[in-house]
C-alpha cells in the first residue's frame, strides 16, 4: 500500500528472541496462536472457511443491504459465543445459524440472539450465541448476517460532482487497516484468511468490480457474481462500483477507469505492467492471483494505492507523474507475492507486508530500468526517513520495526516510513549477509512457497532464513554486535545499516552539486544556469527540492532568486514537483508566488496535495489565506477530506471557522 500520514506515537514490543521455533497448530499451520488487540472477535477459537456477501448498492440513500453468510468450522471445545468484529455504522437486522446435520441426520436451523458492545473508535463486538449443536468441535455451521451498512469508514460513497467525469456516482471500499468490519461483520484481522464470493446488486449502467478471481454479470439480474479462490485476509476484500470502462494494456492486465480519464491510463501503462509481472515472476516465482487488473479512482480515494489482489486502487491524480506511477504500480505488483501471498498475522509487524514488498519493488525497478534509477528513488526515500527521524527524535517508539500497541489504538496509525524504509534496510541487511542478491532471491522464492496463503510473523520469517543459510546461523549472524536481529526488530531510531546507493551518484551527484550552489554565500549565478531542470527525471527534481525545503527558512534573496530561475518553469511540471516547490514557498512566506498556491489547491482535491500544503500554511504566517482557499474550494472536496482540513485550520491559531456571509 502507497500511503501518506502523519506518525502517532504507541507503546514498543517486547524483545522477541530470534531465532526460535514455531509452534503447530494453531488458525495458520506451523504458526503459534495469534493476539491481535486490534480485532473484538474471538478468531482464535473457529476456522472460518469460506464466507459470501449478497448485497444491494443503493446510491440515493448511500446503503448497501443485504446479507453475509460464514461457513466456519468450531476448533475450541466449550466455546458458547462467536464474537466477530462490526461497527456501529453496521446495522444489524437479524441472525440466523444452519447446523450440517452428519451420518444421515438432517440439518437444523435457529434464529439466534446477539448483542453489540462498544470496542473501541473504529469498531464494535458482535456476540452471537450458537446453538448446542454447533459448539462441537469441528463440527460445521453457517451463520447468515443480515444488515444495513450506512456510513462507515470502509465505504467511500461520492456524488457525481466527486468523481473525474462528473456526470454518475461512484462507491468504493478501503479496508486497510480495521475498517472493512463497517463493510461487513468479520475476523477483521490479518491472521485469518478465507475464500469469499460475492453477489452485488446494482442499477442499471453501474459497473461493478471486486478483488476476486472470478467474476460473471446477469444483465436480466441486473448482478455482478464474484468469486476468489485464494484465502485472503479482511482487508483485502474491496469493490468499488460506478461509470467504469475497461481496456486492455496486457495478455492478463487491464485499466479500468471513467471514460474521461482512460485513454491518459492506457497510455501511461500500456505494455509495461506485463513486463514488470515478467520480471516480478523471475526473481520471486509465478504470480498465484491470475489476472492483474488497475482502477484508476478519483481524487477523492484516501490513499496513493492499495493491493487489493487481481484489482489493484490506485488515486487517478497520481497519474500527472509518470515516474511515481512506475513506482506505485511496481510496489503494488511486489504485494502480489509480499503481503498478500504471504501477510503479517498483526498489525504491529506490518513491515513484514511493506518493508519486504519495497524491497521486492526495488529488485523489479533494478532489473527492468538499472540501479541508478533504483538508487535515485532509494535515497528519495531514505532523505524522507531520515526528515522524520529529525521530527520525532531517536528514541521515539514509533521508529521500531516491532510494535505494540494498547488496546483502542488505529493500526492504521502506524502506517509511517520506518515500516517501509527502516523495513527495507533490514531485508537489504538479511541479503547482504547471504553474499549474493541472487542467492537472496532464491530465498525469497522459498519462503513464498513455503508460507504461500498464509499468515507470518518475525521469527518465522527470520527461522526461514537462517535454515536457508545454514551457514550464517553457525556464524551467528543474528547475535552480531551492534546489528542484532533482536534491535533491528525492537530498537528505536533510524536503520542500524543502509544498502550501498553508489550507483545512483551519476544521478543524485548532480542534485548534490546544486543544492550546494544554492546554499553557499556568493551564489554563482552562471555555475547554477548550466543545471538544466527539464533534463532531469521527476524524482531528481522532487529530491533537489526536498532538500531545499530542508534548509528553510531561506533569506529572502535566495527565495528571489530561486523563484527568478525556477517558479515558470515549475508551472509545467507534474504535481508532485509543484506542491513541493509551493511547500518551499510557504514555509519561507514567499507572498509574491502565493497566487500559485491558491490556483493548486482550486486545481487539486486530493488528500495527497492539499492536507501537506493547509499543514504548512496553519504552521506559518499565512493561516488566514487557508481559511479564505478552504472556503472557496470545499465544494469540491469529500466529506472526509473536508472534516480533516477543518481539524488542521482548527487546530491552529488561525481565525474561527465561521460560515461564509450569505451573499
Amino acid at each position: 500500500m502507497a500511503d501518506f500520514q502523519r506518525p502517532t506515537l504507541c507503546c514498543c514490543r517486547k524483545v522477541l528472541t530470534v531465532p526460535s521455533k514455531s509452534c503447530e497448530g494453531g488458525p495458520a499451520a506451523g504458526h503459534c496462536p495469534r493476539v491481535d488487540v486490534a480485532s473484538a472477535s474471538n478468531f482464535q477459537s473457529f476456522r472460518l472457511r469460506h464466507f459470501h456477501l449478497d448485497l444491494r448498492l443503493n446510491f440515493a440513500d448511500k446503503e448497501m443491504t443485504g446479507w453475509q453468510v460464514l461457513e466456519l468450522v468450531s476448533v475450541q471445545p466449550g466455546v458458547q459465543t462467536l464474537v466477530l468484529d462490526t461497527h456501529p455504522s453496521l446495522l444489524i437486522h437479524s441472525i440466523d445459524c444452519k447446523v450440517f446435520g452428519t451420518g444421515g441426520a438432517s440439518d437444523t436451523s435457529a434464529s439466534l440472539t446477539y448483542r453489540v458492545d462498544p470496542f473501541t473508535d473504529y469498531g464494535s463486538s458482535l456476540n452471537i450465541c450458537l446453538p448446542a449443536a454447533a459448539l462441537r468441535p469441528h463440527r460445521a455451521f453457517q451463520i447468515t448476517v443480515r444488515y444495513t451498512t450506512t456510513d462507515g469508514p470502509a465505504i467511500w460513497w461520492l456524488d457525481a460532482e466527486l468523481t473525474c467525469g462528473q456526470s454518475r456516482p461512484l462507491v468504493f471500499t478501503q479496508g486497510h487497516s480495521v475498517c472493512n468490519r463497517s463493510f461487513f461483520p468479520c475476523f477483521d484481522t490479518p491472521a485469518v484468511k478465507s475464500t469469499y464470493s460475492a453477489t452485488i446488486r446494482v442499477p442499471e449502467g453501474v459497473t461493478v468490480l471486486m478483488s476476486a478471481t472470478r467474476s460473471v454479470f446477469s444483465q436480466q439480474d441486473q448482478a455482478y457474481q464474484f468469486s476468489m479462490e485464494y484465502p485472503v485476509p479482511a482487508y483485502l476484500v474491496a469493490l468499488v462500483a460506478g461509470d467504469l470502462q475497461p481496456a486492455d494494456i496486457g495478455p492478463r492486465s487491464r485499466v479500468w477507469a471513467e471514460p474521461c480519464v482512460l485513454s491518459s491510463a492506457v497510455s501511461k501503462l500500456g505494455g509495461s505492467v506485463e513486463r514488470w509481472l515478467g520480471v516480478a515472476e523471475g526473481l520471486f516465482g509465478p504470480y498465484v492471483w491470475g489476472r492483474y487488473d488497475i482502477v484508476f479512482l478519483p481524487p477523492s480515494f484516501p490513499i496513493v494505492a492499495m493491493e487489493n489482489p487481481c484489482l489493484t486502487f490506485i488515486i487517478s491524480s497520481i497519474l500527472e507523474s509518470r515516474e511515481f506511477l512506475v513506482i506505485d504500480v511496481i510496489h503494488e505488483i511486489a504485494h502480489g507475492w509480499f503481503g498478500n501471498a504471504v501477510t503479517n498475522a498483526t498489525w504491529e509487524e506490518m513491515w513484514l507486508s511493506e518493508g519486504l514488498a519495497t524491497y521486492a519493488q526495488r529488485r523489479i525497478t533494478t532489473e527492468a530500468y538499472g540501479a541508478a534509477f533504483t538508487c535515485l528513488e532509494t535515497v528519495f526515500r531514505l532523505d524522507a526517513l531520515h526528515r522524520q527521524m529529525r521530527l520525532l527524535g531517536d528514541n521515539n517508539p514509533v521508529s521500531k520495526l516491532q510494535v505494540k500497541f494498547e488496546p483502542g489504538v488505529n493500526p492504521s496509525s502506524l502506517m509511517n516510513l520506518f515500516t517501509y524504509e527502516k523495513g527495507y534496510c533490514f531485508v537489504s541487511y538479511l541479503s547482504q549477509l547471504c553474499g549474493d542478491t541472487q542467492r537472496f532471491d532464491a530465498f525469497l522464492r522459498a519462503y513464498i512457497e513455503k508460507f504461500k496463503f498464509t499468515s507470518v510473523v518475525a521469527q518465522d520469517l527470520l527461522e526461514f532464513f537462517l535454515g536457508f543459510f545454514p551457514e550464517l546461523r553457525e556464524n551467528c549472524v543474528a547475535q552480531r554486535e551492534g546489528l542484532e536481529f533482536e534491535r533491528w526488530l525492537n530498537g528505536c531510531g533510524p536503520p542500524l545499516s543502509e544498502p550501498d546507493l553508489s550507483p545512483g551518484g551519476v544521478l543524485t551527484g548532480p542534485v548534490q552539486q546544486l543544492c550546494e550552489l544554492w546554499g553557499t554565500d556568493t551564489m554563482d549565478a552562471q555555475a547554477i544556469a548550466t543545471f538544466d531542470l527539464t533534463s532531469w527525471s521527476t524524482f531528481q527534481t522532487v529530491l533537489f527540492l526536498d532538500r531545499l525545503l530542508d534548509r528553510s527558512p531561506l533569506p529572502h534573496e535566495v527565495m528571489s532568486r530561486l523563484s527568478r530561475s525556477y517558479s515558470t518553469l515549475l508551472d509545467g511540471m507534474n504535481a508532485e514537483v509543484r506542491i513541493r516547490w509551493l511547500q518551499i514557498v510557504v514555509r519561507n512566506g514567499f507572498y509574491p508566488d502565493l497566487p500559485r498556491v491558491r490556483s493548486f489547491l482550486h486545481s487539486h482535491s486530493s488528500r495527497m496535495y492539499t492536507v501537506p500544503l493547509y499543514e504548512e500554511l496553519c504552521s506559518g504566517v499565512m493561516k488566514s489565506f487557508a481559511v479564505e482557499v478552504f472556503y472557496q474550494t470545499q465544494g469540491r472536496l469529500h466529506p472526509n477530506l473536508r472534516r480533516t482540513l477543518q481539524q488542521i485550520l482548527s487546530q491552529s491559531s488561525a481565525p474561527p471557522l465561521l460560515p461564509p456571509p450569505t451573499p
